[in-house]
């Protein structure tokens, strides 16, 4: 039979403390930050700057002028336009006659953000990283309170398991949100980019305002979903704490 694993007793003190502190602390989220959080979160629900119904007050200016039209050479005449179509066709060449206005600096300096929605996404992204902070520490705790594998009597067993399942769910839905406000900044330099080359076409700044206006939509539906899963975090763990905390029942229990 093989020897048990030896512990140097002073890491076994420091490991037992830390099991203690974090046991603390997720007891404490689950039984009042998480219901403070979540009317926390139903309140900003209500906030004016959440609530805006006519969209168009959150649209930013694009001061990007649209220059005189350049006038390209002459071609009326038949022959010379035919040719020049042939040597464009021989040469491979699939680019547009016009490439656009090459772009070497902004004329206002530095084209800003939309300031609404990036005040809001300041008051959002807070939110999304506390939440996926908070539930790391209540998956750490209920991992730590499943006992070891045995044969039997393990419905507890599942239940934590599927607690910790669900607990680590919503932390990769919530790391999704920002990814979701990165991929907007990114989306919406590249239309700006795409007005300062091309200023007379008109749908790239239609486009803006609409990323702008579905991002804004998107926001208020991440402030809903995280006050929901603080919701059904609290209500799921409350409702299987006895099985949580001892997922095993003794055999003194099982005769009554």
């Amino acid at each position: 039979m093989s020897s048990l694993l030896k512990v140097d007793n002073e890491i076994k003190t420091k490991v037992d403390a830390f099991r203690e502190r974090i046991t603390s602390e997720a007891e404490d989220l689950v039984a009042n930050f998480f219901p403070k959080k979540l009317l926390e979160l139903d309140h900003f629900l209500k906030d004016p700057i959440i609530n805006i119904t006519e969209l168009k007050e959150i649209h930013s200016e694009i001061n990007l002028t649209v220059p005189d039209p350049i006038l390209l050479p002459n071609l009326h005449d038949g022959l010379e336009a035919q040719n020049a179509k042939k040597r464009k066709l021989e040469d491979g060449d699939k680019e547009d006659i016009v490439a656009g206005t090459k772009v070497f600096v902004m004329p206002g300096g530095m084209m800003k953000s939309n300031g609404n929605l990036v005040d809001l996404i300041e008051k959002v992204k807070p939110e999304i990283r506390t939440l996926i902070e908070k539930c790391n520490t209540v998956k750490m705790w209920v991992q730590l309170l499943i006992p070891r594998i045995e044969d039997g009597n393990n419905f507890g067993v599942s239940i934590q398991e599927e607690t910790v399942a669900e607990l680590r769910t919503v932390e990769g839905e919530a790391a999704s949100y920002l990814d979701q406000i990165s991929r907007y900044y990114i989306t919406r330099a590249k239309l700006v980019s795409k007005i300062a080359k091309y200023p007379h076409v008109e749908d790239y700044r239609r486009t803006v305002t609409e990323i702008d206006e579905k991002e804004y939509i998107s926001l208020k539906i991440i402030v809903s979903e995280l006050r929901n899963q603080y919701v059904t975090l609290h209500d799921m763990i409350l409702k299987n704490i006895e099985k949580i905390k001892r997922p095993r029942s003794s055999n003194t229990d099982a005769l009554y």
